[in-house]
């Protein structure tokens, strides 16, 4: 690479940049390298479908590109996990059986999720080359295994952060935004509600490109600026219980630890072999984005038109990366059975008994027009024992309005639902399961609602 190169004056010259990983205009990697027996830190360079070890590397607009010192404490404590050299792999499908023995003898997870596991490390590799991605989560009590799966797993994600048992949150919008790796977190460790709250926030905007969080920093003058890291990346999490943000359970890939006895094998304690194992892979790691980096993307083809969009955004990005069909139809399998959950949660909520009295007095009323007021008396015959609260007609109307997006119109003094709301009527009516697609668009012109 000569456009690399500069003479001795020029890299005086050139200015100093920092830099964890970069890939630059003409397609070349740089990665970091560490090497703590020796103390040492350098840059794997992949080009033109080799590779060689650099100590700075300077672009074609005179930066000068430097790893992190081998001396930085993050480094030395083992906060954030770098490969020491590219190691051939063989076939990607090897790498994947040698990812998931790896996980199989220091882990007990279920066979389909071991599997998803190790796809999700490989995965993590290359999650740049994606717009969104899922987040792999476990969830259980204390003594579940939970820290265990934060170990094994994160040791061989792409720049994995351990932030489990940081002081504050605070530097892990810095760190995420510096190492742009995996953020490996368990919740239990955020003991205030604010510190959790800043957690959620981060794992909000984590999975999809373009949403930083914006946090006001010093500016050493006593004035206050707004900055925005980048959030976006890989994560691990381990909680004890449900997120409340529904839309962020969705994003996450879970799986239910302490559900059945330890399987027999499992070392109560890591032995010091399992980190050199997992460096190991690192490496051959390394070489696997080397390697595919540049043919990653979105397979269109793998969109399931079955499930919702939200569900599509997390399952498809994984299942690009997976070429075996079989894994592939457990992976998709998976996302239905996610569907069936979200719609039965759904199923439970207000808005679900709101649409379920609807839809029982549209199927029943030979009426042209259904009342906010019986509406209203239906509901409360059905549900309203659940609710400490009145059950009024401005109540149901809100929920019509603010929760379900129905938008009632004055029509001859009195609200009703506008013709080209009824479509909307039937998508809510298969949103919370009470019809499918094809019943939906069989499904009679619907009478307007009156307020």
């Amino acid at each position: 690479m000569e456009d690399r190169q500069t003479t001795p004056d020029a890299a005086q010259k050139a200015r100093n940049l920092p830099t964890v990983s970069a890939v630059l205009d003409d397609g070349t990697i740089v990665e970091t390298l560490y090497d703590a027996p020796a103390r040492r830190t350098a840059f794997a360079v992949w080009h033109d479908g080799t590779w060689r070890e650099e100590s700075m590397v300077t672009t074609d607009t005179g930066e000068r590109l430097v790893p992190y010192s081998a001396s930085n404490n993050l480094l030395k404590h083992g906060v954030v996990l770098f490969p020491s050299r590219p190691e051939e792999y063989g076939a990607d499908a090897d790498l994947v059986g040698e990812i998931r023995a790896f996980l199989h003898r220091y882990v007990d997870l279920n066979p389909v999720y071991e599997q998803i596991a190790a796809y999700y490390v490989l995965f993590a590799w290359v999650y740049d080359r994606f717009n969104e991605l899922p987040y792999l989560r476990v969830r259980g009590d204390a003594g579940s295994g939970k820290s265990r799966f934060l170990l094994t797993v994160g040791s061989l994600c792409y720049k994995p952060i351990f932030a489990s048992g940081a002081s504050t949150v605070s530097p892990i919008f810095r760190l995420i935004d510096t190492f742009r790796g995996t953020l490996v977190v368990d919740e239990s460790d955020w003991k205030q509600t604010d510190e959790r709250a800043e957690v959620v926030k981060i794992l909000n905007n984590g999975n999809g490109k373009g949403f930083p969080v914006l946090r006001s920093e010093a500016n050493g003058k006593g004035e206050f600026n707004p900055t925005a890291y980048n959030v976006f990346g890989p994560k691990l999490i381990a909680t004890r219980g449900f997120f409340d943000d529904h839309a962020l359970e969705s994003r996450c890939l879970t799986e239910d630890m302490g559900q059945r006895p330890l399987r027999d094998g499992i070392p109560i304690n890591l032995p010091e072999a399992a980190a050199d194992e997992a460096r190991t892979l690192r490496n051959k790691l390394l070489l696997f984005r080397f390697r595919t980096f540049h043919r990653c993307q979105i397979n269109e083809a793998l969109v399931d038109r079955t499930i919702e969009p939200r569900l599509n955004q997390v399952f498809v990005p994984l299942l690009s990366v997976i070429d075996d069909s079989g894994i592939r139809a457990e992976l998709r399998e998976l996302a239905r059975h996610y569907q069936h959950d979200l719609v039965t949660e759904r199923g439970m909520s207000t808005e679900a008994q709101v649409m379920d009295v609807i839809n029982e007095l549209l199927l029943l009323s030979d009426e042209p027009r259904l009342s906010i007021k019986e509406i209203t008396q239906r509901f409360i015959e059905r549900y309203g024992e659940e609710y400490e609260r009145k059950v009024s007609n401005k109540w149901i109307g809100g929920i019509l309005r603010k929760r379900l997006g129905l938008k009632p119109q004055r029509v001859h003094g009195m609200f009703v639902i506008p013709l080209e709301d009824l479509p909307r009527l039937n998508r809510l009516r298969e949103k919370f399961g009470m019809t499918s697609s094809s019943e939906a668009t069989a499904t009679p012109p619907v009478r307007e609602l009156l307020f």
